[in-house]
């Protein structure tokens, strides 16, 4: 049955055709997707382009100096996800890839297993999910794994909060009020003030204990293993251009992707879940078994359908024709905001058999869950092994349940899920 969205997009004015199309994405965006990549497969609005169908999503990601990051400028302290392309942000993200190294995934997913258990087996059978939990764990790994020792969590976690909600959830196609706007911009700033003071800090701090382990051999000072401790051990040659700001910024950056993330991918799913007792029955089975593989991929296929974010975001260099050969090509004019619907590529036919269907275990490699090309998430790989074991802790507790679905309290990121089981 035809929903009509285009017949009722076409006949608004023009100066309502961003704001309904807007409405939409927030409140229909699987029907309305749908009807564009049947349809219109890129609907160019005066205020934003969707580009909604799987191969002409891919192709927006994979050519970051044509689709680049402009937005993120204003929004990041010259962090390696602010450059397109260049040699800073391959040498830097190669570094990092390198102390992130993957051999450490089996001790971080125990390492949030613990953290995670530890937290809901204090929590008397109720808990606030949101804050106390989802919000929790990556903050307490942002201070273990990462290493940024010393601060309290709840400031790991609105440093996290606020510089995401700017960067991903303040920009002009959002359509916020300006006043709105103006205030999550103050907070940012605010918050990565008191972020920058504090990562100073850490590095002069752990600095002059690396140098101390150094000088005594590590017989009088040895420090606990966490990646801002290798990267001060690191010797980087001068021709890398990686001297202790551009370690700071690194490190600062660690935490800025792992928490506000995290909290909603996983709170987001376990509602899916609890929603859909036959697939929560399968769950929690799965979540009993020795190897994750099983339980994995229902979590995977679960945050399909309730993704962190319907789209990513790109601006134009230049004028290019976009699903050239088709026909649906498109010229994207330069400086056009574009947003690949990651979301509605997830569900596109020609590349997700029976779309509409749950179905775990697909090709991992269609699923956008940690971005695509060269700005793909850096902790992709934590984030694997830390989202399916903070939902499966949660699904082990017995006879789980929901008290009222996930407030969001008007903004982009879940605030409040409350949670109760049985302690038999």
């Amino acid at each position: 049955m035809s929903t009509n969205y285009l017949e009722q997009y076409d006949a608004a004015a023009d100066a309502d055709k961003a704001p309904l199309a807007r409405r939409w994405i927030d409140t229909e965006p699987l029907p309305f997707f749908k009807e564009l990549r049947e349809k219109r497969p890129i609907l160019i609005t005066p205020k934003f382009t969707l580009v909604t169908r799987f191969d002409d999503v891919r192709e927006v990601l994979s050519m970051p100096k044509v689709f680049t990051v402009k937005p993120y400028v204003p929004k990041m302290a010259d962090y390696l996800m602010m450059h397109d392309d260049d040699a800073l942000h391959t040498r830097e993200k190669s570094l990092m890839q390198c102390m992130l190294n993957r051999d450490d995934l089996p001790a971080v997913r125990e390492m949030v297993a613990n953290v995670s258990k530890e937290i809901l087996d204090t929590a008397n059978g109720n808990i606030e999910l949101v804050n106390n939990y989802c919000r929790m764990v990556p903050a307490t790994l942002v201070r273990e794994y990462f290493g940024l020792t010393g601060a309290k969590r709840r400031d790991l976690i609105e440093w996290s909060y606020w510089n995401q909600w700017d960067t991903f959830h303040n920009q002009p196609f959002d359509l916020l009020p300006p006043e709105k706007s103006q205030q999550i911009i103050d907070r940012h700033n605010e918050t990565s003030k008191a972020l920058g003071m504090f990562i100073v800090e850490l590095i002069a701090r752990r600095l002059l204990q690396v140098k101390a382990e150094e000088i005594t051999l590590s017989t009088l000072v040895r420090l606990d293993d966490d990646i801002v401790t290798r990267m001060l051990r690191t010797d980087y040659p001068k021709q890398l251009d990686f001297d202790i700001k551009r370690l700071g910024l690194n490190a600062g950056g660690l935490l800025i992707g792992a928490i506000e993330t995290t909290a909603q991918a996983v709170a987001q799913i376990i509602q899916y879940l609890m929603e859909r007792p036959e697939w929560l029955a399968k769950a929690k089975t799965a979540a009993l078994k020795d190897t994750p593989t099983e339980f994995d991929g229902i979590v995977w296929e679960a945050l399909r359908f309730v993704p962190i974010t319907p789209y990513l975001f790109r601006t134009t260099a230049s004028d290019y024709t976009a699903a050239k050969g088709t026909g649906h090509a498109t010229v994207l004019r330069a400086g056009t905001h574009v947003l690949p619907v990651t979301l509605s590529a997830m569900f596109d036919e020609r590349a997700f058999e029976s779309p509409d269907e749950f179905i775990p275990q697909r090709n991992w490699y269609n699923y956008f869950h940690f971005g695509f090309g060269s700005h793909e998430c850096l902790g992709r790989y934590v984030g694997m092994v830390m989202i399916p074991e903070m939902v499966r802790q949660v699904l082990t507790r017995q006879s789980i349940k929901a008290n009222a679905p996930i407030d969001y309290k008007s903004g982009p990121f879940p605030e409040q899920y409350d949670l109760s089981w049985s302690l038999q």
